[in-house]
């Protein structure tokens, strides 16, 4: 008899934590949810209850389905299940239905699919390379499982705000370790079924482009024609194209309605919510500018466009000073932000390290310059930088500003006065295991942030006094009730911004030799 292996040490901590993080979302089930809730259950109606040419047409919810179709056949698999809850949810007449039962299956099923976002991390550090015999805080891996697996803004977006983005983040990353371990074809399908799965994903596409096409279908170093292989580049058209099949097959005769539903560009510049990105600095200038004109006779009040961009409202609006952006324009600006790092990634390859740090890039931005950006949209940079932290001094540095800024930028998702201090000591816990643990790996080279970047972080904390304990008692808080996100948007996009300009330079100016992180 062939006896199982006992577990070591890593593995059991590994374990340990996977159940401990679960179990603290398991203690959140009964924590505020968003509209988003109600997003999924409307989509676990539909797919269960209407033929699939009418998915992407009804429209009784304002939740319409905007996911592509592989997602809209994740929920009607997870209806089958929730029939066996309350099959109520199912009805998709019962709007706003949150019955106990349904509360608790919609919980539970992001909690079971982050089994995927476990595999992942586990694989990720596989890629690690170890250095033995080092204590808990010295070991790049045990401080990625921590990084990754209790990341504040997952847990408060997934599990009290609700998403499935664990899920999706697990796909991701188990993508990202597969090009690591020279498995191309494996990565390059899990993106594909990403990308199916939420098109948010396109964001990334082109890394992966670039990547795949510069240091795989090129088996020389140098990109030249005779050592080019059409056969691996058929391989992974094939793939990409079987998976765009098998997902948008049923719906070929309807692709114009369904794209309409996932490009919705009558949607406006900003969500409700700014996103801490160039377009939040670029309004606050706007307003700063027709406060002035207007205050130095230079303007005609009368004639200032009506819509307001500070009353939360998703919609298309026109600026009073600057010229308005269209979506055109905020494609133009999202591909000039990315074209140096995908010429660097083709001219001076890196491999794997190279297309992550790209990756992040074109993650930061698409988050920057993109049309109609969520703030959640920040995590897609922060979950494959923490690979990079605990590999790089400079990335750690980057991913301590990033992730604080970032995750802090998150806080407006969660209104409620019941989750403020959940919140709060979510991220206090996150923040500082962040810069102990970094600060202890990478201990011989001093600080690792500077005077003014750990001052910009510390001001993080009289801007929260201000917003969530002062501004509520003054007399402006019945007439500039957006004051406070806006303050918190364009704060947090001073940092984010800061972020992408110094990964950028580190992009460009690091050497070609890889460090703790390995190919296989």
């Amino acid at each position: 008899t062939v006896m199982a292996a006992p577990m070591t040490n890593d593995q059991s901590c590994f374990f340990a934590q996977a159940l401990g993080v679960s179990f603290l979302k398991c203690l959140l089930i009964n924590a505020y949810h968003s509209t988003d809730f109600e997003v999924h259950r409307n989509w676990l109606a539909l797919t269960h209850s209407l033929p699939v040419p009418q998915w992407y047409y009804e429209a009784m919810s304002e939740w319409t389905l905007d996911y592509p179709p592989l997602f809209a056949w994740f929920e009607y698999g997870l209806s089958h299940i929730a029939w066996f809850f309350d099959k109520e949810m199912l009805v998709v007449q019962n709007l706003n239905y949150a019955s106990p039962a349904t509360i608790l299956f919609q919980r539970l099923s992001v909690i079971v699919a982050d089994v995927v976002f476990f595999y992942a991390v586990k694989e990720c550090c596989k890629c690690l390379r170890e250095d033995k015999g080092k204590d808990l805080l010295g070991k790049p891996s045990f401080i990625l499982t921590v990084l990754l697996l209790w990341n504040f803004g997952l847990l408060i977006v997934d599990h009290i705000h609700f998403q499935y983005n664990g899920f999706l983040f697990g796909v991701l990353l188990l993508s990202i370790a597969r090009h690591f371990q020279n498995r191309h074809f494996e990565g390059a399908l899990l993106f594909s079924v990403l990308f199916n799965l939420k098109h948010i994903y396109l964001y990334i596409a082109p890394a992966y482009g670039i990547y795949l096409l510069r240091c795989f279908c090129f088996t020389q170093s140098n990109a030249e024609v005779s050592g080019f292989s059409v056969v691996r580049l058929v391989t992974l058209g094939t793939i990409v194209l079987s998976t765009f099949a098998v997902s948008f097959g049923p719906f070929i005769g309807q692709l114009p309605q369904v794209l309409s539903r996932l490009f919705p560009f009558k949607r406006g510049l900003c969500h409700a919510y700014w996103a801490p990105n160039i377009w939040a600095l670029y309004n606050i200038a706007d307003k700063a500018f027709s406060i002035l004109g207007v205050k130095f006779k230079l303007l005609d009040i009368n004639k200032l466009p009506k819509a307001s961009m500070t009353g939360g409202l998703v919609q298309e609006f026109q600026h009073s000073v600057l010229p308005s952006v269209s979506p055109l324009a905020t494609l133009v600006c999202t591909l000039l932000s990315i074209l140096p790092a995908l010429f660097r990634i083709w001219h001076r390859p890196n491999g794997a390290r190279g297309f992550l740090c790209c990756l992040v890039i074109c993650a930061l931005g698409s988050f920057m310059f993109g049309w109609h950006v969520h703030e959640k949209a920040i995590l897609m940079a922060i979950l494959p930088l923490s690979l990079l932290a605990v590999e790089s001094r400079e990335e750690a540095r980057i991913f301590l500003i990033l992730s604080i800024t970032g995750h802090y930028s998150l806080f407006p998702l969660l209104f409620t006065t019941q989750e403020l201090p959940i919140k709060i000591f979510l991220m206090l816990l996150f923040t500082i295991f962040s810069l102990i643990s970094l600060k202890t790996l990478f201990r011989k080279g001093g600080a690792l942030l500077n005077p003014l970047e750990a001052t910009y972080l510390l001001g993080l904390i009289p801007l929260e006094l201000i917003c969530e304990f002062v501004y509520p008692l003054t007399v402006w808080q019945k007439t500039f009730p957006f004051l406070p996100l806006m303050l918190t948007s364009v704060y947090c996009a001073l940092g984010v911004t800061y972020a992408f300009i110094r990964l950028y330079i580190s992009l460009l100016t690091c050497s070609d030799s890889t460090k703790k992180i390995k190919t296989q």
